[in-house]
């Protein structure tokens, strides 16, 4: 559909202008918190990589339906698993079609090539395009994917099949996580002839349901509807603007103002209203979420438990509830949300004791006035909506027991690199779930596969590892449950971690917008969304 050239110089200018936006049904501008790392989602793990890149770029073998946690067909249309639950045969979806832009024209329709490219780039460290364009994928190897899948082979163009070393109950709920986008290994072999492999970071190429524009860094992204999109009912949005600014009640201002659409992470203080404003909408859900305090062990003095325990135990974990969440947070006693099953409903939160604390550093040896590092994320996440204030309590809390704690941040993204090198002493995070089963917590976040990875607080323990690990190779899920109960009991006592809360995600909108769904992974899609005018 042609429009008018005028309106479209119009909307240009007042999207960099601040000026309100014309309405206008296939146009749809989304505040976001943060600037993506890059375009090549294997490479990342933050839900602000994920919504610029596998949410609106690409496409995984799998997906998850639409504001729940099902895994349904993607790019393969079905899949067959053996009886022994180690062999996995994916039946691709014909017809589909690579993005064709101002940089690269695909020859070729999607194939089971693509799937192995994607695959054996992160399966093998020796990989041609790995060798020329070095990288990690954290996720990958934190789930413990790079261990387990023994090969991925070609039947035909259409069929490919996984065999697993041992049984991963998860294993197709994998597949549909951002991670696992995959690429076409057409532009890969296209990058590596021109000497440019990076820009599969920086100039992607996917199946999904929006086309890469351009990006300026801290400003904006913009893609543009897929119209050759394999599912066309999906793609009702011409032009999608991703405005970012790190300042939620910038963004909140932005919306009511109409120079976006949708936006996320709203301060709690703004919420109500937002929710008074008859020209929006405010949807909201309990949090599948964590916020807490992770503890890099590998740094003194926190690889002593009793310093653990005191920092945990020094914290006023209701005063933080009620001050930085305001009514939208639930007090959190454990490694992952209440809304998890197997969560186990058994283990209580340590009490707050500041003497008691203050006795447990003495027990360890640490002095009076120890100094240390708290790192504060420098925007807001589903499970943090103000982690600066969040910090100040906690700094003042530990200074108390005569722990000075200098707080520290960094631009996201660096600060999400520093930590996975294991720069911090302690740090605030968070995590949603991305996949609904209990291993994407209890392994993904504090198993010994994760220690460069999403495991900030570097812990490792054979025991307990064992204990994720032998869960996750069973399917009976009362069985599986079982174990993780015991896994939970064991990180509770050995205090990796300080869980905080669970908040409540509160996704603000304009009315025009239809058919948005809020993700129970935190995630932003917007196939399958229109802006009506």
């Amino acid at each position: 559909m042609r429009k008018n050239s005028r309106i479209q110089a119009w909307f240009a200018a007042g999207l960099l202008l601040g000026a309100p936006l014309v309405s206008s049904a296939s146009n749809l501008v989304f505040c976001s918190e943060g600037s993506p790392a890059g375009f090549d989602p294997g490479q990342y793990t933050t839900g602000t990589d994920f919504d610029a890149t596998s949410e609106t770029l690409f496409n995984r073998l799998a997906q998850f339906e639409r504001g729940g946690t099902r895994a349904v067909p993607a790019l393969a249309q079905s899949w067959e698993i053996s009886e022994d639950g180690l062999t996995y045969t994916f039946h691709l979806r014909k017809g589909v079609k690579f993005h064709s832009t101002s940089y690269f024209k695909p020859t070729r329709e999607f194939n089971a090539d693509d799937v192995l490219f994607t695959f054996q780039r992160m399966l093998d460290k020796n990989h041609p395009f790995r060798k020329a364009y070095p990288t990690e994928f954290p996720y990958f190897t934190d789930m413990g994917l790079d261990k387990n899948i023994a090969k991925v082979e070609k039947r035909d163009d259409h069929t490919v099949v996984f065999t697993l070393n041992k049984v991963d109950a998860a294993f197709i709920q994998n597949l549909a996580m951002n991670f696992a986008a995959v690429h076409s290994a057409e532009y890969a072999e296209h990058l590596l002839k021109k000497g440019t492999p990076e820009d599969i970071n920086q100039k992607p190429i996917g199946t999904g349901p929006f086309v890469f524009k351009r990006y300026q860094k801290d400003a904006q992204i913009r893609f543009t509807g897929n119209k050759d999109y394999w599912n066309p009912e999906e793609v009702k949005i011409d032009n999608l603007i991703f405005a970012i600014n790190t300042d939620a009640s910038v963004r909140s201002q932005k919306l009511k103002a109409g120079e976006c659409h949708i936006t996320l992470n709203p301060r709690p203080a703004d919420i109500k209203a937002l929710q008074e404003d008859p020209k929006l909408k405010v949807p909201s859900q309990p949090g599948y979420n964590l916020g807490y305090i992770a503890y890099n062990v590998t740094r003194a003095p926190f690889d002593k438990l009793e310093v653990r325990q005191a920092l945990d135990m020094a914290v006023d974990k209701e005063a933080i509830v009620e001050a930085v969440y305001q009514g939208a947070g639930q007090l959190a006693v454990n490694a992952m949300p209440p809304t998890q099953w197997s969560y186990d409903e058994t283990i209580k939160g340590s009490e707050y004791n500041p003497e008691k604390a203050r006795e447990l550093l003495q027990k360890a040896g640490l002095p009076e006035g120890t100094e240390i590092t708290l790192w504060a994320m420098p925007v807001q996440r589903p499970y943090n909506p103000n982690a600066k204030l969040m910090a100040t309590m906690i700094q003042a809390d530990w200074a108390k027991i005569g722990v000075k704690a200098r707080i520290v941040s960094y631009e996201w993204g660096e600060y999400i690199k520093r930590a996975h090198n294991g720069e911090h002493d302690a740090m605030l995070i968070g995590w949603t779930g991305d996949n609904g089963d209990p291993d994407n917590w209890l392994g993904t976040l504090y198993g010994c596969d994760s220690v460069d990875g999403n495991n900030f607080s570097k812990w490792c323990d054979p025991a307990y590892d064992a204990l994720v690990k032998q869960a996750k190779s069973i399917s009976d899920q009362e069985k599986r449950t079982e174990l993780y109960k015991q896994a939970q009991q064991f990180l509770h006592k050995q205090v990796p971690i300080t869980p905080i809360a669970h908040s409540t995600v509160y996704q603000p909108m304009r009315a025009s917008v239809q058919d948005f769904q809020i993700s129970p992974f935190g995630r932003n899609s917007f196939y399958g969304v229109s802006n009506a005018p």
